[in-house]
């Protein structure tokens, strides 16, 4: 059977919470667009702060024209006044597997209210969407392969 797209544990040398069951993404509904993925740990942000980056020991792969796009879930921002430090997470096809950390997904949280705000482990923190992307005529990309992981892109 051939993979097109979907999510994998991290190899076990990358995980980051070892002793962690790790709740793969599922959709909620047949309609919904994102893949609920969830918090492995709890997280404690302080009052208009924000909490360390997050590892969910998974990791996602997908077609060279396709890239999985993460969000904050709608309630976590609307009911609990959190959002990504990065606003929206965006993972190429070649974050999987790479090797410094195997293509594990990570996240960071901003409050944005003046109480603190508990995530409790297992809690469905982001979504991640699946779309194709297009590409430039003239494109010349700065490197022709990923060397590592989170901000490696065109560094050499």
């Amino acid at each position: 059977m051939s993979k097109n797209r979907g999510f994998e544990l991290v190899d076990n040398k990358h995980r980051k919470h070892p002793n962690t069951d790790i709740k793969m993404p599922v959709r909620g509904t047949n309609r919904s667009a994102g893949y609920d993925i969830c918090t492995p740990v709890e997280i404690v942000i302080p009052p208009r702060g924000e909490s360390p980056v997050v590892f969910t020991d998974i990791k996602s792969y997908m077609k060279d024209d396709e890239v999985l796009s993460v969000y904050i879930r709608s309630s976590i921002g609307i009911k609990r006044g959190l959002i990504l430090a990065n606003t929206t997470g965006i993972i190429d096809a070649d974050y999987y597997s790479n090797e410094s950390n195997d293509g594990n997904i990570g996240f960071k949280l901003r409050n944005l209210t003046d109480e603190e705000v508990v995530i409790k482990a297992g809690e469905r923190i982001v979504q991640g969407i699946f779309t194709k992307y297009l590409i430039a005529d003239d494109d010349d990309p700065a490197s022709k392969e990923r060397t590592g992981g989170v901000g490696s892109t065109g560094r050499h």
